[in-house]
């Protein structure tokens, strides 16, 4: 059931009880004054009075929109409340926005007395607003709290409104479309989502690809917050070499992300956490599968959610994990969650209860946030962010062996040379590249491209590039032991990124965690 559907039951069933103060709480005023009228048009209220207050219209029949007064202040209106509820029964009058009643003062208790006159006469007093009401006020009747649309919602509202301009324009988008878009507009106003779709058919047609663009309307209308930042994807960086068994799962996950999972028991994918060396491509896989997927995506900076104050790194944090979650479908890259999650020099607490603030956010959000977290220093980690069943999965990102060197060498060549390398020069390379990263690869080739541009590729001879791979000097061979270290957690404690746990076994003599089984 749709949080619209629950609060029609309860505001129902309130006011069928007589409650004498009933409040409505939600930043949509047409939506919540909507689903007021709903239930003031039951047949069996047909005789009883509803009116309706606001600082534009003054009061107002609810239903048929006929003023009730001319005075149109708000003294006026609560007046007139107060001799409806005297002088008959079951009288029900609405107020939108009145006045602060967030607070004990002269305004909540003067609602506090309108609700005791109606309680002596089975009538009831709404108030739609925004903000928490008194708990003075509180205490004297019950409340509904009427959330953003849902996607279940979200999707009869744009095909209620593709419906009306069918025939006025183009309109390309099949059901899958729609409900695609359904879930990039959930989090953001109804008012907001008729607009972004006023604005699609204002264009003339609504394409297909029209859909992707519902996340640029969405960065619009929750601008920019500290901490939390949408990363632009250039060509070049949606191209991951190697990494095999990790872009398998990510294959089989993406089919769960864009399912349509109504009516199961099953959740969204939470996520994958990437350890593993260095310059491995633990950072370009989260811009990779953002690319793949066609969702948005956004780095969330641990370093700017810390604050100086009591509560203050809490506070961002929660208001920056909430945003992910209006910001959905979309990808979140946590780049070295353990600079922001460690805290092992940590006195305050803070880090310890961040940790258990995003480990409850990773455990209970339904939305469709995708996490992609990397660390290159898991020992630093805490356990229980390591747990089975936090991340959908943890992969280790080991060194490429021969087939994924060679896979690497031949995208980075054609990238920055612009033709693929001679078999007999990749073969060479992809020995002298033993105990490289991806990212050793890429800078050795950029310097071949960089003589390319200088000098035209003529220049560019064999001897030349294998001299630069010759010449290139990997973290492996800088700091062994620190390498040699991280690789031996990682081959037993996870799942291995590259081809399969058996050939990383085969190769390194370790045995693997275990071998990653796919379905179809």
């Amino acid at each position: 059931m749709s949080n619209y559907a629950e609060s029609l039951k309860d505001l129902d069933s309130y006011i069928s009880a007589r409650v004498p103060i009933i409040g409505v709480r939600s930043i949509e005023q047409v939506r919540a004054l909507r689903l007021v009228k709903q239930v003031a048009e039951s047949p069996r209220r047909a005789s009883l009075p509803f009116w309706v207050y606001t600082r534009a219209t003054g009061l107002r029949d609810l239903r048929t929109n006929a003023p009730a007064q001319e005075d149109r202040s708000l003294t006026g209106a609560m007046d007139f409340a107060a001799q409806q509820f005297s002088s008959r029964a079951q009288a029900t009058v609405i107020f939108v926005d009145p006045e602060d009643l967030s607070d004990d003062n002269t305004a909540s208790r003067h609602v506090a007395e309108l609700a005791r006159l109606a309680d002596a006469n089975s009538g009831s007093v709404i108030i739609v607003t925004d903000t928490p009401l008194w708990a003075g006020l509180e205490r004297l009747g019950m409340s509904v709290a009427l959330d953003l649309p849902d996607a279940t919602e979200m999707y009869e509202v744009i095909v209620e409104f593709l419906r009306d301009h069918h025939g006025v324009v183009p309109i390309a988008w099949t059901e899958q479309d729609a409900r695609r878009a359904a879930e990039f507009l959930v989090g953001v106003p109804e008012g907001t989502a008729i607009n972004v779709m006023a604005t699609l058919v204002a264009r003339g047609s609504v394409e297909r690809e029209d859909v992707e663009k519902l996340a640029e309307f969405k960065d619009k209308h929750f601008g920019a917050l500290a901490g939390l930042e949408r990363v632009r994807l250039r060509d070049a960086e949606t191209e991951v070499g190697g990494l095999t068994s990790l872009r398998e799962w990510l294959r089989r996950k993406q089919r769960i992300m864009s399912a349509d999972l109504r009516g199961t028991e099953l959740r969204p994918p939470r996520g994958v956490l990437l350890v593993g060396v260095p310059g491995c491509g633990k950072s370009l896989s989260a811009k990779a599968i953002a690319a793949e997927w066609r969702l948005p995506l956004y780095r969330l900076d641990l370093g700017a959610i810390l604050g100086q104050y009591v509560g203050q790194s809490e506070g961002r944090l929660r208001e920056a994990l909430d945003t992910a979650d209006r910001l959905a479908p979309c990808v979140l890259w946590i780049d070295e969650i353990e600079k922001g999650l460690a805290g092992q020099n940590d006195s305050t607490g803070v880090n310890r209860r961040l940790v258990g603030q995003f480990l409850f956010w990773l455990q209970e959000s339904r939305h469709r946030v995708f996490v992609v977290a990397t660390s290159n220093d898991v020992r630093s980690l805490p356990p229980e962010l390591l747990r089975k069943g936090r991340f959908d999965e943890l992969f280790f990102v080991d060194l490429p062996d021969a087939e994924d060197r060679q896979e690497i060498i031949g995208m980075y060549y054609r990238r920055y040379v612009s033709q693929p390398p001679a078999p007999e020069l990749l073969d060479k390379l992809v020995g002298l590249s033993e105990g490289f990263a991806g990212a050793d690869i890429e800078a050795a080739l950029h310097e071949v491209g960089e003589q390319v541009y200088l000098n035209g590729a003529e220049s560019v001879r064999p001897d030349f590039v294998m001299d630069t791979f010759t010449n290139t000097m990997p973290l492996s061979r800088t700091n062994p032991e620190q390498i040699e270290e991280i690789r031996g957690w990682g081959r037993e404690r996870a799942v291995p990124a590259g081809r399969s746990a058996v050939t990383a076994s085969a190769a390194t003599g370790h045995r693997g965690r275990r071998v990653m089984v796919f379905g179809d």
